[in-house]
Formats: C-alpha cells, sequence, structure tokens
C-alpha cells in the first residue's frame, strides 16, 4: 500500500472507527459484506507494512435489531441492550470470518466508560490490546451497549473511538464516516460550504462549523466527531475524518483520498507526560539505591531490587515519586504494583519477584513508559 499523498504514512498504530451507517445497511439491517471484506484487505495491506491496527467498531445495536425483528425507529433502552446482547455475536463473527480469510486473528473487547476514566482498570484494557497487538492480533472494541445506560455510557463511538486511541497511545486515529472531512458550514444545508484539508488547532470557530447527525443509525454527527478530536489531538493523538461509504476507505486514503487532518497540539511523550505529572495525586513514595537512580536516568524501568523503602498506600497505576538516597524526587510514575505488593518484593531481584507474585506479574515497580524523569534529577544522582 502506497501512494504520492498517503495519509497514513506517517502513523504506524492507528486507531479506525468504524460507524453503524458504513457497516449495515440502512434498509435491510443487513451487514454490508462486501464493503467489509475490502476493508478487512486494507487492514491486512496495511498489517503488512508493519503498522498495528485496533478497530472501534459500532453495528451491534443495529444487527441485533433485524435479528430480534425490533421494526421501531426508536429502541426503548431494555430493548436496545437485547438488541446489543444479541448483535454483539454476529458483529464479532463477522469481523473473526472477514479479517480471518487474510490470516488475521480478532479479539474482542467491550468497555464501559468506567475502564478509561479509572486508572486500574485503564492500565489492565491497555495491557490487553498492546498484548494483542504485540500478538499480530487486530483488537475489536466497542461500548459495552448491553449493560451501559444512558447515565453511564459514552454515548457515541467517535469519542469512545478518542478515549481507545489515547489509551494505546495510537498514532493517528480515523473517523470514517458518511462525509469525506469538516467543511467551513453543514455541506447539505449550505452549498458555499468549503472542504478544509487540515485543521491545525480545534478552536471555537472550527466547534461552529460543525453539524448534526446525518443518519437514524448514528448517534453523533460532526459535532462528536470535533469533540472527538479534542480528545484525540490534546493527548498528542492525529486525527483523520474521512468518507468511508465506498469500498476501500483505507486504500482510498493511502492513495491521497480527500479528508481532513487534525493535527496533535503536542508530541505523544509531551502529552503523557503532563498528564502524569500535572494530573494525577502522588499517592505515595519509592525510596532507591544510588544504582537504581543512576540506571533511570539511562531510560531504564524501576526494578524492586533497586527499592529500599515504600511509603504510603497506593494501589497498581497510581501516581508515586521516586527518590533517590538523598531525599530528592527524581522521577514520577505509575505504579505497576499496589504498596503491600511493593513492599512485599522491595529489594528483591526478579526471580525472587516472580516466585512471589506470581509468573503472571510484571517484575517492573514503575515501567518506563510510565515514568517521567524530572530536570535536574541526573546532577542530583552523580
Amino acid at each position: 500500500m502506497s501512494g504520492g499523498n498517503n495519509a497514513l504514512a506517517p502513523y504506524r498504530r492507528l486507531t479506525v472507527k468504524i460507524g453503524s451507517a458504513l457497516l449495515v445497511d440502512g434498509q435491510t439491517g443487513k451487514l454490508r459484506t462486501q464493503w467489509l471484506r475490502a476493508l478487512a484487505s486494507d487492514i491486512a495491506a496495511l498489517k503488512a507494512e508493519g503498522r498495528d491496527i485496533v478497530i472501534v467498531s459500532s453495528g451491534a445495536i443495529a444487527l441485533g435489531r433485524r435479528l430480534l425483528k425490533l421494526d421501531a425507529i426508536a429502541l426503548t433502552l431494555e430493548q436496545s441492550q437485547a438488541a446489543a446482547s444479541a448483535g454483539q455475536i454476529a458483529l464479532s463473527q463477522a469481523w473473526a470470518e472477514t479479517l480471518g480469510e487474510h490470516g488475521i486473528i480478532t479479539g474482542q473487547i467491550l468497555i464501559t466508560p468506567n475502564i478509561t476514566e479509572e486508572r486500574r482498570y485503564y492500565l489492565n484494557a491497555r495491557t490487553t490490546v498492546t498484548t494483542l497487538l504485540s500478538l499480530g492480533a487486530v483488537p475489536i472494541i466497542n461500548e459495552n451497549d448491553s449493560v451501559a445506560t444512558a447515565e453511564i455510557r459514552y454515548g457515541d463511538n467517535d469519542r469512545l473511538s478518542a478515549r481507545v486511541a489515547t489509551m494505546i497511545e495510537a498514532d493517528c486515529l480515523v473517523l470514517l464516516s458518511d462525509i469525506d472531512g469538516l467543511y467551513t458550514a453543514p455541506p447539505s444545508k449550505d452549498p458555499s460550504a468549503t472542504h478544509l484539508s487540515e485543521v491545525a488547532a480545534i478552536t471555537p470557530a472550527i466547534e461552529a462549523m460543525a453539524g448534526g447527525a446525518a443518519s437514524h443509525l448514528s448517534r453523533g454527527g460532526m459535532t462528536t466527531k470535533v469533540e472527538a478530536g479534542k480528545i484525540a489531538t490534546q493527548a498528542g493523538t492525529a486525527m483523520i475524518i474521512a468518507k468511508g461509504t465506498a469500498d476501500h476507505p483505507l486504500k482510498a486514503l493511502v492513495e491521497g483520498g480527500k479528508h481532513t487532518l487534525f493535527h496533535p497540539v503536542q508530541s505523544r511523550a509531551q502529552a503523557r507526560k503532563r498528564w502524569i505529572m500535572g494530573t494525577l495525586e502522588v499517592a505515595g513514595s519509592l525510596e532507591v539505591d544510588a544504582g537504581a537512580a543512576r540506571a533511570l536516568m539511562t531510560g531504564k524501568s524501576l526494578l524492586p531490587i533497586g527499592v529500599t523503602r515504600v511509603r504510603g498506600e497506593f494501589s497498581r497505576g497510581d501516581a508515586v515519586s521516586i527518590l533517590d538516597p538523598n531525599g530528592h524526587e527524581v522521577a514520577r510514575g505509575l505504579a505497576g504494583l499496589d504498596s503491600d505488593e511493593a513492599n512485599l518484593v522491595k529489594g528483591k531481584k526478579s526471580a525472587v519477584v516472580i516466585e512471589l507474585l506470581g509468573i503472571g506479574n510484571r517484575a517492573e515497580l514503575v515501567h518506563r513508559d510510565n515514568m517521567v524523569l524530572l530536570l535536574g534529577a541526573e546532577a542530583a544522582t552523580r
């Protein structure tokens, strides 16, 4: 897959959001099988280039309502949950079969808001997705509509896909839609509306350009897409809105197809650093010996053997300070173990840690990907 104006060229890890109106025929309620097969071949081509692909797929309720013969345009909450339950099986089977034709394994993950909002669940979900990716699989993610209520749900898969993209540190979020990007006004209402190929920053003026939902199958219009853009770009993930109705929508992007690119405000590393440093309350501290402090400065993770003291009560995923032998904070990060486990394994070698905690547990107390080194810390370790 290549092209002179390849919109996907800069990105190694992609989250692709597929709306219900693309997957399910609005008249018959049946899966658009040919379209899905064409998309699957696009995904296979991107994976062959070494890219990670995560799919956020709508369609469960739309498929389930036909299976359960629910004809009403507006379903009750109970009917929607039942439709989602039946449709989710059909949806996951369709993805597994079409990607399976290319030798690609799929893994299904159903998400509710607490999973991306609460750190413990967030880390577990991220580990599951990244493990699937490392094994060559394509995770298929959807909101768990069979149990979600109006009060505890994302409400649309645009914002869900943005949360997922930032959780797994995707380089780019691709929203496949029934429109080829953002216009200065809704083109269906204003013939003079012009297409924007790039958006440097989401300003109030950009937000004002967004219109309403275009299909009864979808829950969001351009407004939710711009909201998703705010979530993604603030976290260092680029976002593309592109038309997905025709066959091979990702191939079209590779070959220079029309779209709108929303540039990230900052790099992912900067965004993550700011998040760890500025928005998480420190729950405890880990005192380390001089050797461990020096190792951190070279980009190493914090292993239990270098920890001399554990202070405070914290859970896995909480922010902790890392202090050198003189009490200076040299780094801050997310704990890989809770405080009781940290006390149990401090000062011990990795092999002993695995014996104490079990093979399935990570040996790092703070992984380098979840750590921010502080300015001046290098001097403090000399």
